[in-house]
């Protein structure tokens, strides 16, 4: 049964969660400049460009490639972005979407036939209790078209997840990059239809002017696409789904704590209190792989001096 991953890979798995957490004030950033499809569409252009040119292709097959990129790049983006320009604020944006770590598992266990255990699906719970918390406190703020919006988007990111894992590319940040190919056409196209030309060369006429916008943007395509994409693919080329998309989970800490030194959107007690049983929930599985370990070692240890005596 899967327990967990090694302590780097822990380490690695908190760091994107970190990096996309402050993602969500810098996506709000843009979204104040550019309209959500042209945003989506810009996004990734900027990096499939020069990946056609100079970044060979990963050994996986197209349909791999093809799902990881219209799951975890044009389904999450484009519903995640749609709900914050509809009024989900860039701390809850942060929260809801990570209703991707459960939708993982349940798919992983029905298409992947993973069985996580125990510790995992313990610590999917406590977390849920988290999520459970803070949306039980801001969602009543919310209208509901928002929230299914970006609920949505988790679900292209799980489904993006399981193609990933089932891709097992031999160059991950290779894969990564060669997702960002799929996305621009479809959202240059759903831009000029749904948002329509004149907004949208509007936007791009203005843009050497909207400088936190373009600022939100580079931190967008540079950290979270490339650095936080491509160690998250690279995690789960070597651990399960079920391990990894738990610390997806620890996202909505981060970007509460980015919205609330930035954007002023200060957490409440309640907030705070899911905070932490959502970090500890992701932790838990891990602190009891250690544990059992541990305890594994003594045990061994133990036998070891009664065998000599």
């Amino acid at each position: 049964m899967d327990l967990g991953m090694p302590r780097k890979d822990v380490i690695w798995a908190a760091l994107v969660a970190i990096i996309w957490g402050v993602n969500f004030v810098a996506i709000h950033a843009s979204l104040e400049h550019y309209p959500p499809f042209l945003l989506a569409g810009l996004r990734f252009l900027v990096l499939a460009i020069p990946t056609l040119l100079f970044v060979r292709r990963p050994q996986v097959q197209w349909r791999w490639l093809l799902g990881y990129g219209l799951g975890f790049g044009i389904l999450q983006f484009a519903f995640l972005y749609l709900g914050m320009a509809a009024g989900m604020p860039a701390g809850l944006s942060s929260l809801v979407l990570q209703a991707s770590a459960p939708f993982t598992v349940i798919l992983a266990a029905v298409f992947l036939r993973e069985r996580p255990g125990w510790p995992v699906l313990a610590g999917v719970a406590v977390a849920l209790t988290g999520l459970g918390v803070i949306a039980g406190y801001r969602g009543l703020a919310v209208s509901l078209v928002p929230v299914l919006l970006v609920l949505a988007g988790a679900l292209g990111w799980a489904i993006g997840n399981l193609c990933s894992r089932q891709a097992q590319p031999d160059a991950p940040f290779r894969f990564m990059m060669w997702m960002t190919v799929v996305p621009p056409i479809p959202f240059i196209a759903l831009s000029l239809l749904v948002e329509g030309p004149e907004r949208v060369g509007a936007s791009l006429a203005s843009a050497p002017t909207a400088w936190s916008a373009n600022l939100g943007l580079a931190y967008t395509v540079i950290l979270a696409t490339v650095v936080g994409s491509g160690l998250w693919t690279s995690l789960l080329a070597r651990n399960s789904a079920s391990s990894v998309a738990p610390f997806s989970m620890l996202v909505p800490v981060a970007g509460f704590t980015a919205a609330w030194l930035v954007l002023g959107e200060r957490p409440s007690g309640w907030e705070l209190l899911g905070g932490v049983l959502i970090v500890g929930g992701v932790l838990w599985p891990h602190l009891q792989r250690r544990r059992t370990a541990t305890s594994g070692a003594v045990r061994a240890q133990r036998h070891t001096a009664s065998v000599d005596a």
